[in-house]
Order: structure tokens, then sequence, then C-alpha cells
């Protein structure tokens, strides 16, 4: 996967198991939403991190240095 940025959407991460698991472990609300499932391809990280006040830049730190090794 190409380096994951603010714009990069909830549907491509969860392409892997890997990510599920850091989103998970920030408790990224979108994960068990109902709703969200119709609209994963429109979310982005960086617009979910705002709504739910998560630190953006620590998440994408932690999923890029998953996703580069």
């Amino acid at each position: 996967m190409p380096k994951i940025i603010k714009d990069t959407t909830l549907a491509e991460l969860l392409e892997s198991p890997k990510a599920a698991e850091i989103l998970a472990e920030y408790n990224l609300p979108c994960l068990s939403c109902p709703f969200a499932k119709f609209e994963m391809e429109r979310l982005k990280i960086g617009e979910i991190c705002k709504m739910y006040s998560i630190d953006g830049e620590k998440l994408l730190k932690e999923l890029n240095r998953v996703y580069n090794k």
C-alpha cells in the first residue's frame, strides 16, 4: 500500500487486518457503525479523526510504520 495520508479512505485501510487492529486500538467508532459500511469508500481517515477527536498525526505515523515494514 502506498503511504497512508489523511485522504486515505477507510475502505482502503480495511483491506489489511493490521490496519483494522490499529484502528480498533484507537476506538474508531466507524468500525462498528452499521451506517459506515455504506460510506467506507468516501470516509477519509483525516475526517474521521477530526470528527472523533483522535490524534490523526499519531495514527497516521503508526499505520505507516506498520505498512512500511
